[in-house]
């Protein structure tokens, strides 16, 4: 086992595929908190793809489930589409402040509590999601988090897809209460989305990402679009009608989802 402790939610009491799991994270130096859902269309799979969807602001791991009701957008697409079964793990951000960013802070690593212990976790609750492949996804915070750990990590994630994001941590500003400065950033990698993406441009996962129309941030979107289409880096770019809201990502989760399965299909990013 790759925790200290780890608890995790009794399936005869909450049912539906639906687990809840707390650990000890050495990444961060306490407990943690990962939601994860099961579909039952899995039953007999011997290999589970693994989506980790990342929360915004002033959110936790339970977001994506009960504000988003992912688990619900998947056995949908299951069911009408037949897409392909996937687990889903979502993650709390490790609770700093109103949003940690995903970034590596003095003391705390909230980006290697997301690509490396997410996953173990993962496998702790479903064993056959350890060696499948892993994808990362996310709204807003989560979304740059998505971006930007999808981007350094290429090895460990077949596909990225992102909702409404930020693309630079200095774009928190706009959202949290905390300073800049009290985020205590110690990173030794890029904090912008496209400088993060340009250092790994011949080996990218699969890359999407959309906003609504009607969202202040598409204004970062449509930069990040512009400046990929620049460098030459392969991706899709989508705009909706919509805000910054849950019923936009709700309804555009779908795509990320599709979008996930379509690379399963392609299984190496395109040249």
């Amino acid at each position: 086992m790759s925790f200290r402790t780890i608890e995790i939610s009794d399936a005869s009491l909450l049912g539906d595929g639906i687990h809840h799991v707390t650990v000890k994270s050495a990444a961060l130096r306490r407990r943690a908190d990962v939601s994860f859902y099961v579909p039952a269309a899995a039953r007999g799979q011997e290999t589970l793809p693994l989506v980790i969807l990342l929360h915004g602001v002033y959110g936790s791991h339970w977001a994506w489930l009960y504000k988003g009701g992912a688990h619900r957008v998947l056995d949908r697409l299951i069911q009408e589409e037949n897409l392909p079964p996937m687990m889903l793990a979502m993650p709390s951000d490790g609770l700093w402040g109103d949003g940690s960013g995903y970034v590596r802070r003095r003391g705390t690593d909230h980006a290697a509590w997301i690509v490396e212990e997410v996953p173990d976790a993962a496998a702790e609750v479903d064993a056959r999601c350890r060696n499948a492949p892993r994808f990362i996804g996310g709204l807003s915070m989560g979304g740059y988090g998505a971006l930007r750990l999808g981007a350094l990590n290429p090895k460990r994630f077949m596909a990225i897809s992102a909702h409404s994001s930020i693309t630079d941590v200095a774009q928190m500003n706009g959202f949290v209460e905390e300073p800049l400065a009290e985020f205590d950033i110690v990173e030794t990698e890029p904090l912008s989305v496209l400088e993060c993406m340009r250092a790994n441009a011949a080996r990218l996962p699969h890359l999407r990402f959309d906003c609504g129309l009607q969202d202040d941030l598409a204004v970062h979107s449509r930069e990040l679009h512009r400046d990929l289409l620049a460098a030459g880096i392969p991706h899709v770019y989508e705009e909706f009608p919509g805000g910054h809201t849950w019923e936009y990502w709700q309804e555009h989760l779908a795509d990320t989802l599709r979008f996930f399965a379509a690379s399963l299909l392609l299984k190496a990013p395109a040249a």
